[in-house]
């Protein structure tokens, strides 16, 4: 997002853009609600928009709905192709792993370095050892049926589904009359993903519709960290002027994602448009930039992370999809400003108000906990 913003208002700009693997963006598919990105920053993410939609549903064991909102989702292959459009072929630099970086410089796998006037480190989060909380983890597939599927709009939570391991619901997106993701999502304490079992409960969810599988089209998984409670200091020290100390970060890498629902591609284009609006784009400055905008981001996201307390660690793991069910209840307007992150005092008072639909004690006692720690799990996008 970063380099597809500076590619249009910083033109004069060399870029360099290393990844690991041999296609940008790799094997994934990033969904979001329209009311998530300011009209002005559309533009960004317009042309890798695969599917659109004028709304779309939830289905709890006690309550389902439709909501208006428009949804969006985006393809991997639609972001690898825009960058390819609008980057010249020296600016890419794939199959490539960045080892190492600084504010000026990067190392790369095999020792070769790379020297630049300022580097931003957007490689995931290599673990989160200063962090608390849970979990949300993934595995979907794009299938090709037989018949029709039926639907005309996503199902982005169907929590009708057997609770297993934590709060579990099954998302859809119906691409075409036959062509349809199904995701398998658990809100959990443990970070271990189980493609096969999983891929086997995306098939059976289909049979249960009615659905026959003629060809898995593709794959997407991961897991994401749900954030209770952490220390920002530690978890990013504040950077030092000169070369030797940390580049900027974006991404998850900076903690710029939605505590309790994991999204990051919101942030991801504010982060973009207010990286194009700075003065000094060297490495000093850039890292100062980016550390002052996730400490905010961070700040502005207690609410969220005492949800997801209440979330983990009030009453037991099966029940969870009540919060969400009690949430699905309320106001449009309110559903959206909370999932783009932008929940006014309003709004929480209106989300916590009445009786929560947890015990209460539990309640209580999650508030001053925080959940498991974060530990290392590879790289998280």
């Amino acid at each position: 997002m970063i380099a597809l913003a500076l590619a249009r208002h910083r033109p004069d700009l060399r870029l360099l853009l290393i990844e690991r693997g041999e296609r940008l963006g790799g094997e994934h598919v990033w969904s979001f609600f329209a009311s998530d990105v300011a009209p002005e920053h559309a533009w960004l993410v317009e042309p890798l928009i695969a599917a659109r939609w004028d709304g779309y549903e939830v289905r709890f064991p006690g309550h389902s709905r439709v909501l208006d909102t428009p949804y969006r989702s985006i393809l991997s292959e639609n972001l690898n192709a825009e960058l390819r459009r609008v980057l010249p072929a020296e600016s890419l630099l794939t199959g490539t792993e960045a080892v190492d970086a600084g504010q000026t410089q990067v190392t790369l796998a095999g020792g070769r370095s790379l020297q630049a006037g300022g580097v931003i480190d957007a490689r995931g989060g290599a673990g989160m050892p200063h962090m608390t909380g849970g979990w949300q983890r993934f595995f979907g597939q794009i299938l090709r049926l037989e018949q029709p599927h039926g639907l005309t709009r996503p199902v982005v939570m169907d929590a009708r589904v057997e609770q297993l391991e934590g709060y579990r619901f099954v998302y859809c997106l119906p691409f075409s009359e036959t062509e349809i993701f199904i995701e398998d999502t658990y809100y959990t304490d443990d970070p271990a993903l189980d493609a096969p079992c999983l891929a086997a409960r995306v098939r059976d969810y289909a049979a249960q519709q009615g659905w026959t599988v003629a060809e898995v089209l593709r794959e997407d998984r991961g897991v994401l960290p749900v954030i209770g409670a952490g220390d920002f200091a530690k978890f990013w020290p504040p950077p030092s002027l000169g070369a030797a100390s940390g580049p900027a970060r974006a991404g998850v890498r900076a903690g710029l994602m939605h505590p309790l629902t994991s999204y990051s591609l919101p942030d991801a284009v504010r982060l973009a448009m207010e990286i194009c609006r700075l003065p000094n784009l060297s490495g000093a400055a850039l890292a100062s930039a980016s550390y002052a905008w996730a400490g905010a981001h961070w700040r502005r996201g207690s609410f969220y992370r005492m949800l997801t307390r209440m979330l983990f660690g009030a009453g037991q793991p099966q029940y969870r999809f009540r919060m969400l069910e009690r949430f699905y209840r309320l106001p449009p307007p309110l559903i959206e400003r909370f999932y783009a992150g932008r929940s006014t005092r309003a709004d929480m008072v209106r989300i916590v108000a009445g009786r929560p639909p947890v015990p209460v004690m539990g309640a209580i006692a999650s508030l001053a906990g925080g959940g498991r720690p974060l530990a290392s799990l590879g790289s998280m996008s």
